[in-house]
């Protein structure tokens, strides 16, 4: 199965484009370009074409694709995970899901939640855009609504690169216009619209309203399709100069190049009752008669389809076992098979009342379905690859030197600014860049979602080469860096001592070699022990002190059998460090490390400690 449309308007090689070009400088370009060609040598030419025809063939690799999708009346929840179930059903992954976005309900909150939950669902969306309702009909938008249109929707963290937005819906209806059909009015709005999302970001995936294809010619209520186009086409040529003056859509020369795929209402008509194997205009090809009528019309860019509404009408004599059956010949014959195809979206998975009961995939007042969800749902589906925004932050703060054959343990905030889950089963990892002098390892990530911080652990060992060291941490999707670090710059250094002062009370000399030293970092994480240090003449020496990084505190203990410990806060840095502690006092009897009763109670039981401690 061919791919998700995986590239911009501007990748002609895609979409074609139209030449712009006068016939006398397309000549002139043609006549340098074989001068040019006729000077290198042949052998050289052959090898241009053949790396040319290499990368062409690199560039036209398109991601996997699942076609199958679902249109929502309201994007609860519930109907979220039902229409992943059904769409990514059959082995399937990433399917599409149409959704009505109205101007009364551009609350961010909300939508971004919907979005978060489309993403860990693995489903796109396709968002139609709608005004509100006004008496009998939907309020005709205007092109000064673009600006709020499109700075709502440029705020939206979205699911994937491609940012799917129809332009309103079957403008060719009275109804969905203001009550009056005007070709012209709806070229202006859409003129509008494509320019200022364009602007806001190239990531916008702009297609034009779904149009009814089987309305008749019954002016000012409705319009017939090619009438409709004729004259919407023909006032978006009048619009082309004022969208090429835009110098902050330089890619838009008319509106068809801010135009990136084309949404059809491919519905098996008369009646919703029409055949899968009907071709033509009211069929489930409609898509193909609207692409030959564009064509027609003077439209020769290629433009994807996307069948965002199209199934039909349950009735006695078509129930819904017919109907799963209808589905499934569509899919397997007509619409899976053709490449022109990207996402199809049947009308509609829950709607419980009039006008569109007949058309729900959702039993009436049931949690269950029709059996035409699990004949579509059982279908052997594509794992889609959609293209996704995949950035982020580190944030660390490492110091300027470590010790040698030492081990350590940082904490490293990452923030995901992008639109993918980064998980290791995705291929998400953590790395350090050039590191070479010693060995590491992060903590795995898993579901960092985006526009979240999450700690990750790193553990890092240096080894016995001293040296300057410049390294970064990045983080990696299988082979592509995604996001780095700023450079860690450090210098791995001699092991660090320590000399100390201690006494015990009440003797006057402190000696013996069964003290112990711990050492404890600023997070009381234990970053050194070392036992049975010899202590004489209230002296003692500790030489080779790993895990320490110089310029930091610590907390130093110094601990004896019976004897309550005793600890000082000290700065280390290379070479040699002193610290000294206060008299130990024998009085851990139990050796918990503190004085409590257990002390007493081991006393009264071994008495011989008093002249043990007490000489």
């Amino acid at each position: 199965m061919k791919a998700q449309v995986a590239t911009r308007n501007s990748d002609t090689a895609f979409f074609g484009s139209r030449n712009t070009q006068s016939p006398r400088r397309r000549r002139g370009l043609f006549l340098k370009c074989s001068k040019w060609v006729s000077s290198i040598p042949i052998t050289i030419f052959y090898f241009i074409v053949l790396l040319l025809l290499i990368v062409k063939s690199v560039y036209a690799v398109e991601l996997p694709n699942n076609k199958f999708g679902i249109h929502l009346a309201q994007p609860h929840l519930a109907d979220l995970q039902k229409a992943a179930e059904l769409v990514n059903g059959g082995g399937g992954d990433w399917g599409y899901v149409t959704l009505v976005m109205q101007e009364n309900d551009r609350d961010r909150s909300k939508w971004q939640d919907i979005f978060d939950r489309l993403r860990e669902l693995h489903l796109i969306p396709i968002i139609r855009l709608a005004t509100q309702p006004q008496g009998e009909n939907w309020r005709r938008p205007e092109a000064s609504d673009a600006d709020s249109w499109a700075n709502f929707l440029d705020r939206l963290n979205w699911v994937v690169k491609n940012r799917y937005v129809i332009l309103f819906n079957e403008p060719n209806h009275g109804s969905e216009w203001g009550g009056e059909v005007d070709a012209k009015s709806y070229a202006e709005v859409a003129a509008a619209f494509a320019q200022k999302l364009k602007a806001k970001n190239p990531d916008f995936f702009i297609m034009l309203a779904g149009l009814d294809a089987s309305a008749p010619s019954f002016m000012p209520g409705m319009e017939s399709e090619d009438v409709f186009l004729k004259e919407f086409i023909e006032e978006s040529r009048n619009l082309a100069s004022s969208i090429s003056n835009n110098t902050a859509i330089q890619q838009c020369n008319n509106l068809f190049d801010c135009i990136d795929g084309w949404a059809s209402h491919s519905y098996p008509n008369p009646g919703f009752a029409g055949s899968p194997n009907d071709t033509g205009r009211g069929t489930i090809r409609t898509y193909q008669w609207e692409l030959e009528l564009l064509q027609q019309l003077g439209i020769t860019k290629k433009l994807p389809v996307f069948i965002t509404e199209t199934g039909w009408m349950r009735t006695d004599d078509h129930p819904d076992n017919v109907l799963g059956d209808y589905f499934q010949t569509a899919y397997k014959n007509v619409w899976l098979p053709d490449d022109n195809v990207i996402a199809v979206t049947p009308f509609v998975l829950d709607y419980q009342g009039p006008p569109f009961l007949e058309f729900s995939w959702k039993k009436y007042n049931s949690d269950e379905f029709f059996s035409q969800y699990y004949a579509v749902q059982a279908m052997a589906k594509t794992k889609g690859q959609p293209e996704q925004v995949d950035r982020g932050q580190i944030q660390v703060e490492f110091p300027r030197e470590l010790v040698s054959s030492s081990s350590y343990h940082f904490h490293v905030t990452i923030r995901n600014t992008g639109q993918a889950i980064w998980d290791k089963d995705n291929g998400y990892s953590l790395q350090l860049e050039n590191f070479s002098h010693g060995s590491y390892f992060f903590s795995d990530l898993k579901k960092v979602v985006p526009m979240e911080d999450t700690d990750i652990d790193l553990y890092l060992k240096t080894n016995s080469n001293m040296g300057k060291n410049k390294i970064r941490i990045v983080i990696m999707k299988g082979n592509t860096k995604i996001a780095e670090s700023g450079e860690w710059l450090f210098d791995i250094v001699p092991l660090p001592s320590l000399q100390f002062d201690v006494h015990l009370y009440p003797k006057l000399v402190a000696k013996g070699n069964d003290f112990e030293i711990q050492i404890f970092d600023a997070n009381e994480e234990l970053v050194f022990k070392r036992g049975g240090i010899k202590v004489a003449g209230d002296n003692g020496t500790v030489d080779e002190i790993q895990n320490i990084v110089p310029g930091k505190k610590y907390r130093v203990v110094i601990l004896k059998p019976y004897y309550l410990p005793r600890q000082e806060y000290t700065v280390f840095q290379k070479g040699v460090n002193s610290v000294r502690f206060k008299p130990m006092l024998p009085l851990d009897f139990d050796r918990n490390g503190h004085l409590d009763s257990g002390d007493l109670d081991a006393l009264i039981k071994n008495p011989g400690l008093i002249r043990l401690l007490f000489p």
